[in-house]
Parts: structure tokens; sequence; C-alpha cells
């Protein structure tokens, strides 16, 4: 049974408005959409003044020795603790020597005059040790790994409004267990500074755990809060008052989306045969590319591997960027910019003396040339490809794999809540769809169809010339970005 304190508070949740079957102008459409500079009169509640007035003051102010950059330096307040490209942008025009434009994120940190255009597209430089069992090989598989063993890659900066309900934390790839480590992280390696008094950091956590996107995960928070199980909360959005198009929307998020950004806090798997599939990944040989095993009647299937982190998963955006890369997915947000290319050799152990695997393989195309988007077959019959299941030369961003040396991690990301996600534009963790309608648009054409448990298969015609057939109707689209949007 749920505590009585709870019910109560859920209550005091009520009366702010968002899950109650009311009007729309009694909803919560009418709740400030970005993060409330004061707390609530339930965020009173919950967090304490003496938490969360200096926790906020700490966000907004750089640290001492620092190079000038605070938490809302990226983390912008006015608009969802996320950095928005038009915000950089407005923000290089009128002062380019604002502190966010620093060396250590310009496009070459080495140039005599920086320019900003990843930033400008609302990326920055993250820095990362390379695991003891990896090193970086060319397109030919020599090691080139740097003298100091670290490699970079560019990110979007997530929001921080809902991490009271998520975790693993930092930049998508689950590197810190705890937010208190995670602002330390941050303030090492984007403002440059040293070691912060644990208590200030657990002041910066206490002001994150009490940012939220609206009403509704404040009532999830407070129920885990209160130590009830995730299991036994109801979603919030079952109370929420709907319009008939985000009705409609509702019901195909539920079919299409909440099995991954599921349960009440819409960011963990929730149906079993999707975490059995989100828990698998092709093994592959030490060359890289998949072994397939033939089934009868099916053909050539991909061995998969156990991974032991469901919610941190390869779904191909970084796939996606590399096609971006090569021209042949020119619609990205990010295809005009540069980013890294790497190939990398996993070790069984930190000697590196026994190789596992090289990711991605040396590309094996019908016609030769490294970009054929066409692999050669086996004598099996069997495509000769790598993780992604097509020719990959290199990866921008090798995600989780960075953190754990487990190559069945390779280009793996969280599971990011989607609660807000209309207000955080651009998507995924290299910003490479500009809008929310791109992100439905490529999960109808090129997720959702070969997600089997989902059972939604490419039945509609494509919505545009020369795309491919999609799993959701033009109508079922528009409603899910009414939803969305509402969300």
């Amino acid at each position: 049974m749920i505590p009585t304190r709870i019910f109560l508070r859920f209550a005091g949740v009520l009366a702010l408005g968002g899950l109650t079957h009311c009007t729309p102008a009694e909803s919560e459409r009418d709740v400030p959409e970005a993060i409330a500079t004061e707390p609530t009169a339930t965020a009173k509640t919950q967090a304490a003044p003496s938490v969360t007035a200096p926790g906020k003051r700490l966000f907004t102010h750089a640290f001492p020795n620092t190079n000038g950059r605070s938490c809302a330096t990226c983390h912008v307040l006015d608009d969802s603790t996320a950095l928005k490209p038009a915000h950089v942008q407005a923000l290089h025009a009128s002062n380019p020597q604002d502190v966010l434009f620093h060396p250590i994120d310009a496009d070459n940190p080495n140039a005599a005059v920086p320019t900003y255009e990843h930033l400008k597209k609302g990326l920055v430089r993250v820095v990362l040790s390379l695991p003891d069992n990896m090193d970086v090989i060319d397109a030919q598989g020599q090691v080139i790994t740097p003298a100091d063993r670290k490699v970079f890659v560019w990110r979007g900066v997530p929001s921080i409004q809902d991490v009271a309900l998520t975790g693993p934390f930092f930049q998508l790839d689950g590197r810190e267990s705890n937010l208190e480590d995670q602002a330390q992280a941050a303030i090492t390696s984007h403002s440059q500074g040293g070691a912060v008094p644990r208590s200030q950091l657990r002041q910066l956590a206490g002001f994150q755990r009490d940012a939220f996107t609206s009403s509704r995960p404040r009532f999830v928070a407070s129920l885990l809060d209160a130590g009830v199980p995730l299991s036994r909360i109801p979603s919030p959005e079952d109370f929420l008052w709907l319009t008939p198009a985000e009705t409609r929307g509702r019901e195909v998020f539920k079919v299409g989306c909440e099995p991954c950004h599921g349960s009440a806090t819409v960011s963990h798997i929730s149906q079993p045969a999707m975490l059995e599939v989100a828990s698998g990944f092709p093994v592959t040989k030490p060359d890289g590319n998949v072994v397939f095993t033939n089934v009868p009647g099916t053909g050539p299937v991909p061995v998969q591997g156990q991974r032991q982190t469901p919610d941190i998963l390869n779904i191909a955006i970084s796939g996606f960027t590399y096609l971006g890369q090569i021209g042949q997915f020119p619609t990205l947000y990010n295809a005009s910019l540069e980013l890294p290319r790497y190939r990398f050799r996993f070790y069984t152990d930190g000697t590196r003396t026994q190789q596992v695997t090289d990711l991605p393989p040396i590309p094996v195309t019908a016609s030769g040339h490294p970009y054929d988007p066409n692999p050669a077959v086996d004598e099996n019959g069997a495509p000769i490809v790598g993780p992604n299941l097509f020719p990959q030369a290199f990866t921008t961003d090798p995600g989780r794999a960075l953190v754990t040396g487990n190559p069945l991690d390779f280009e793996a990301f969280d599971i990011p809540t989607l609660r807000g996600a209309a207000r955080t534009a651009p998507y995924f963790h290299d910003n490479s769809i500009e809008t929310l309608k791109g992100v439905v648009d490529l999960y109808s054409q090129f997720v959702i169809p070969f997600t089997a448990p989902l059972q939604l298969p490419p039945v509609h015609p494509p919505e545009f010339p020369g795309a491919p057939p999609e799993s959701l109707s033009p109508a079922q689209k528009q409603d899910l970005l009414r939803f969305l949007e509402r969300l």
C-alpha cells in the first residue's frame, strides 16, 4: 500500500494541475515550461531552501580558479537547462568573448583565430581516457593511440531536468553513478577547475534533483523518495487531460515508444521482449565483422552476445552520423561538421596483448569501394558487416565502450526520458537530428520497422520520394508529435 503521506503529496501535485481530468485552461498546459527560478509549493516540501537556494547559486556562478564557466553557461536555465544552437549563435553574434567560447570547445583549440561551428550546433568537446584494454587504430589496423591515451568526441548538452528519475549520468554514456561525481567531473573537464568540497557538490546535486519538466515527474520522484517501488507507481500521463489528437498520439506512443521509453520515469525499457532485444548485441570476429548463423527458413542471423546495461544501447545513431559524414545522409543536422574518425582495437585486458576485435571493421563491399553501402557476402551467403549491419569505415563516437572497454557497448548510449523533449532540440547524443519531427520520421523509417517486438512493420508508403516505407502513417506521426509536445 502506498503510504498516506504520499497521497497527500499527490494531492499537492494535483493542486498544481496536470494530473486531473480537467479542462485545458485548468490543466498543466498553463504551467510555465522552463525551469522555475523559485521552487513551487510542492518543491519546497521536497527540497529545503537551505539545499535548493545555495545549490542554485552554485549552479549559476563560476567556481574559483576555473575558466569562468558555470554549470548554467551550458545548461541554460531559460532553455530547459539544455544548450540550444539558437542560443549559442545569438550569443556569439552579440558577445564572442563570452566564457562559453573557450578554446577547449573551438573547432580547432590550437587555431590562431578560433572558430566555433561545432558549438554553434550545440556540441561541446568531450575528452575521455581510453580504457586500459583499448587502442586507437588506423584504416590499416596499425595502433596509433595518442601518448596520453585520450580521445575526444562531440556531444550535445543534455538537460538536467528530471535527473531525479534517471541515471547513470554524464553525456548519455553513464560515466558517473551519482550527481555529485557528475558535477565534479563537469567542473573539472568543462570549467577546467579543481576539486570542489563535497558539501558544495551535494548542494549542486540537490538543485539538479529538484529541477523538473513539470509536476508529473515531480510526483513520480516523490514516490520514489518515499520508497515506493517503481513497478507500483502509476504513470501520471494516465491522469493527464488530452485533446483528441494528443489522445491518439498517446496510443501511438504506447505501442511505438513506451516499450523502450517506459515506466513512470519514461526512461526505462518496460517490455520484457524489448528488454531481451536490448540486452543483446552482435558478436564480432577479431576482424570486427559479425558472426552469423544460418537459420533454416530465415537465412543468416547475427549471433547475439549479452550486455549488462540494456537501458544503454546501440540503435545505430552513430551509424547514421557516419553516413552523414560520407555524404550519404546529408540532411543530418551535424552532416556539415567535421567529426572525428576512429577505429578501435579491443583486448582481453590491460596488457593489450590478446586482441578481441577491431571496431568498426574494414569495410568489405560489393564494389570494393569502402563507402559502398552494399556489403560483400561470405561463402555462406552472410553479409560481411560490422555491428550496425552495413559497411562502416569509421565511428565518430563509440559511446559507452569508451567507459567499459566492452565491444558489446560499441556506439551505445543511454535511453533518455522523453518528458520535455519538445523543448530540447536538437536530438541524440551528437545533435544529429534537428527537429522532433525528424526524430519521429527516423524512427518510423529506420528503427521501429526493424524492432521485431514492436510488431509495427513498414506497411505505410514513404512520406517523401526516395524514402523507405514507414511503420507509422503521416496521421499517426502527427498525433504522436502532438502528444510528445505535451509530454
